[in-house]
C-alpha cells in the first residue's frame, strides 16, 4: 500500500507553515524589538517625570576606560571577562551573535600616554564614573526592567493571536480491515481582555481527513467557537482591572525618579572623593615641607651645638621631632594611596591603574582663601593701640553674611524649594495615592463575585474515524449556543477581610513616610546651611591663622640665630602652620562640599547622562549676570 497525501491537505499544510514561519523572528530580533519597546517607554515616561527626554541605553560601550587602561597600561587581568561582554567567547549554541559585538563609544574620550600615569580633572572623573562604575549600570537596568515589566502588563490588553499546525499520520489494524490516513489540523484564535473587565475568545479550526484506504475518502472540517465573560460585582470596574497596569505605568516613573536621584547623590559622592583625595594630597605637601623644615632645624641646632651656642637637650628635642614628623610624613603618603586606589573603585577604574587627580582642581577652590592670605600679608602689623583693655566688656561677635556665598540663602525659601524639586518625595506622595488605590481594590475583593459568561460553538471538526461524513458546514442556525451565570456570595471573607485592614496600616504607613522624609529633608537643608556659613568663617579664621603662624615662624628663626629662642619654640611654630595649612584646605573643601551637598539636597543639582552637573544658579545671580 503506498501512502499518499491529498492535494489540498498539502496546500493546506503549507499555507499553514507560511503564516509561522512569518510570524517567527530570530532572537536578535526578538532582543531588538525589546530594546525599542523599552526605550519608546522610558522616553515617553521621562517627558511626563522630568519634563525631557535624554539619551538612555543599557549597553555598555565596549571602549571603556577601564579596559582601556587594562590593555594600554600593561596591567594583569584575570580574563577576557574582565575586558567586558563583547570579549567573550560564544558558548555552543549562542543565539545571538550581534550582542557580543564592540558597541558603538561615546564622544567622551581620554587619552592615555602609555605608562605616564593619567590626569583626571573633576568633570571628568564625573564622565568616567557614569561609563565605568558597576553600581551606575545597575540602576541603568533597573529603569529598563520597570520598562520591560510595564511592556508585560499593557500585553494584558492587546489584541492575542494564537496559531497552530499539526499533522497525524495513523494506521488501525486492530479490524478486520486496516485503516490508514492523515489528519492536517490547523487553528488560528483571537482574545482581548477589556478594561472593564470583560474577555473575549474566538477561535476558528480547519481540519482536513483523508483516507489512505477504503477508497480514499477525505472530508473538511470546519469549527468556531467564541466565548465571553462579563464580571458584574467583584473583579469588574475600569479602576480595578487595570490596578496592576496603573502600577506598573506609575513603577517606570518612580524608576526614573530613583535614577535621577542617584545620578545626583552619585555625582556629590564623587566629587566629594575627588576632593578628599585632593585634600589628603595638599596634606601630603604640607608634611613634606614641614618634615624638611625640621630637618633643617635639627641640622642648624646640631651646628649651634657644635659652636656652644646650643645645649645638647635641644639638638636631642629637634632630631625627636624630626623623627616623629617623618613617621607622619611616611603615614600620609600611604594614607594618599590607600585614599586614591579606593577612590578609582568609587569611578569603576582598577586600582593598580596609573592615575593621578588635577591639582589645579583644589588650587581653584583655595584662590579665594589665598587671596585673604595676601591680604593680611600685606596689612600692617602693628595693633599696638587699638586693643581694648583687658577688663572691658567682651562682645562675641556672630558670624556675619557680608561675605555669603550665593547659595547661603535664608532656610525658609532653600525648604520651600526642596520641597518642591525633591524626587524622592515625589516618589513618597505618589506611593501614598498607590496605598489609597489599594485600599479600593482590597474593598473590592469583599463584594460577591457575579459572572455571565455566554459561548458559541459552530461546524463540526474532523479525523480519521469521521472521514467518510461530508464536509461541515459553519451554520448560524446549527450552531450551539449557551448562557451561565455564576454568583459566588460572599459568606467566607477572612483573608479578604483582613487585606483590607492591612491595607489601612500601609496607607498610614505610607503616610508616616512623606511626614517623616519631609522632615529629613527640612533637616538636611538646615544642616548644609549651617555647614556653610561655618565653613566660610572657617576659611577667613583658618586664613588668618596661616598669615600668623607663617609670622610666628619667621621671627622664631630669627631669634634662633640670635640666640633668644629655644628649639621648642621653633618646633610648636612649625606644627602650628602644618595644622593651621591642613585646616584651611579642609575648610575650603567642606564649603565646596557643603555647595554640591545643599543642591542635592533642594533637588537643583541635575545630572546629564553623561555623568555632568549642572549647578544651581539663583534667581538674583542670573539677573546679575553672574
Amino acid at each position: 500500500m503506498r501512502l499518499t497525501i491529498s492535494h489540498a491537505s498539502k496546500m493546506l499544510l503549507l499555507l499553514w507553515l507560511i503564516v509561522a514561519l512569518a510570524g517567527c523572528q530570530s532572537p536578535k530580533a526578538y532582543r531588538r524589538e525589546a530594546d525599542q519597546i523599552a526605550l519608546d517607554i522610558i522616553h515617553e515616561k521621562q517627558l511626563i517625570a522630568l519634563n525631557k527626554t535624554e539619551p538612555f541605553s543599557i549597553e555598555r560601550p565596549s571602549d571603556t576606560l577601564r579596559r582601556r587602561l587594562l590593555v594600554d597600561q600593561n596591567l594583569p587581568y584575570a580574563g577576557v571577562e574582565s575586558l567586558g561582554s563583547d570579549k567573550l567567547h560564544p558558548v555552543d549554541h549562542w543565539p545571538d551573535d550581534d550582542y557580543l559585538s564592540p558597541t558603538v563609544s561615546s564622544s567622551f574620550d581620554i587619552l592615555i600616554a602609555g605608562a605616564k600615569p593619567l590626569v583626571l580633572s573633576l568633570f571628568q572623573a564625573l564622565q568616567v564614573a557614569a561609563r565605568n562604575n558597576a553600581v551606575y549600570q545597575t540602576q541603568i537596568e533597573a529603569v529598563f526592567q520597570s520598562a520591560l515589566d510595564l511592556d508585560l502588563e499593557r500585553e494584558t490588553f492587546r489584541n492575542t493571536f494564537l496559531g497552530r499546525v499539526e499533522f497525524l499520520l495513523s494506521t488501525d489494524r486492530s479490524g478486520s480491515n486496516p485503516v490508514s490516513g492523515n489528519t492536517t489540523s490547523s487553528q488560528a484564535g483571537w482574545d482581548k481582555k477589556l478594561a472593564s473587565g470583560i474577555n473575549l475568545s474566538t477561535a476558528l479550526a480547519v481540519d482536513l481527513a483523508n483516507l489512505l484506504t477504503m477508497g480514499g475518502a477525505s472530508s473538511l472540517g470546519l469549527a468556531a467557537d467564541a466565548t465571553i465573560t462579563i464580571p458584574l460585582m467583584r473583579g469588574s470596574g475600569r479602576h480595578i482591572v487595570q490596578e496592576p497596569l496603573t502600577q506598573a505605568e506609575r513603577g517606570v516613573i518612580y524608576a526614573i525618579y530613583d535614577f535621577e536621584r542617584f545620578k545626583r547623590t552619585f555625582s556629590v559622592d564623587v566629587a566629594r572623593g575627588y576632593l578628599a583625595v585632593l585634600q589628603q594630597m595638599d596634606e601630603v605637601d604640607n608634611a613634606s615641607q614641614n618634615y624638611r623644615s625640621l630637618v633643617a632645624s635639627a641640622r642648624r641646632t646640631r651646628r649651634l651645638a657644635d659652636a656652644g651656642r646650643s645645649p645638647e637637650i635641644q639638638v636631642d628635642q629637634a632630631v625627636q621631632n624630626e623623627l616623629r614628623v617623618r613617621n607622619r610624613w611616611i603615614a600620609t603618603t600611604q594614607q594618599l594611596e590607600n585614599r586614591l586606589d579606593a577612590y578609582k573603585g568609587v569611578i569603576g577604574l582598577p586600582p593598580d591603574a596609573r592615575i593621578e587627580l588635577d591639582r589645579n582642581d583644589l588650587q581653584r577652590l583655595r584662590a579665594p582663601a589665598q587671596r585673604i592670605i595676601t591680604q593680611k600679608a600685606l596689612s600692617p602689623a602693628d595693633t599696638a593701640g587699638q586693643t581694648p583693655p583687658a577688663d572691658a566688656p567682651i562682645e562675641l561677635a556672630p558670624p556675619g553674611d557680608e561675605d555669603a556665598g550665593p547659595l547661603e540663602m535664608a532656610s525658609d525659601r532653600a525648604i520651600r524649594q526642596a520641597l518642591a524639586n525633591r524626587l524622592d518625595l515625589r516618589r513618597a506622595t505618589g506611593e501614598v495615592y498607590d496605598a489609597q488605590r489599594k485600599v479600593v481594590v482590597a474593598a473590592d475583593a469583599l463584594r460577591a463575585e457575579l459572572t455571565l459568561l455566554g459561548t458559541a460553538n459552530l461546524g463540526e471538526h474532523r479525523n480519521i474515524d469521521s472521514a467518510m461524513l461530508s464536509n461541515a458546514q459553519l451554520r448560524l442556525d446549527e450552531g450551539q449556543y449557551g448562557a451561565f451565570l455564576s454568583l459566588d456570595l460572599p459568606f467566607e471573607r477572612t483573608a479578604e477581610r483582613n487585606a483590607y485592614r492591612e491595607s489601612f496600616i500601609a496607607l498610614e504607613a505610607a503616610v508616616r513616610d512623606v511626614q517623616e522624609l519631609e522632615d529629613q529633608i527640612k533637616l538636611s537643608i538646615r544642616n548644609a546651611l549651617r555647614t556653610l556659613k561655618t565653613a566660610r568663617e572657617s576659611i577667613k579664621i583658618q586664613a588668618q591663622s596661616v598669615v600668623l603662624a607663617q609670622k610666628r615662624v619667621r621671627s622664631i628663626n630669627l631669634f634662633l640665630e640670635a640666640g633668644r629662642a629655644e628649639v621648642r619654640d621653633l618646633l610648636e611654630a612649625e606644627e602650628a602652620l602644618f595644622s593651621t595649612q591642613n585646616a584651611l584646605t579642609a575648610a575650603v573643601v567642606d564649603y565646596r562640599i557643603a555647595e554640591l551637598q545643599l543642591q542635592q539636597d533642594m533637588g537643583l543639582l541635575t545630572v546629564d547622562e553623561r555623568g555632568l552637573w549642572k549647578e544651581y544658579v539663583p534667581e538674583e545671580m542670573e539677573e546679575n549676570g553672574q
